[in-house]
């Protein structure tokens, strides 16, 4: 992948489920910022999604 498209998915994976997240706004209420966090990393089917595409751009950063 490249980098310009793996960094175009992360926004629009953000912008379309992160955003008005209503899980994560509880988390952080529940359980503030770092929970919230916490949570998105370790149960989030698109924090899953978005773990990925961030070890594919660093595959990219290390290429060059």
């Amino acid at each position: 992948m490249e980098q310009v498209a793996i960094v175009k998915e992360i926004d629009e994976l953000l912008e379309n489920y992160c955003e008005d997240c209503l899980a994560r706004k509880h988390m952080r209420k529940e359980r503030g910022k770092s929970g919230a966090h916490k949570f998105c990393i370790e149960s989030c089917t698109v924090g899953e999604q978005l773990q990925f595409l961030g070890q594919e751009l660093l595959k990219v950063y290390t290429k060059s």
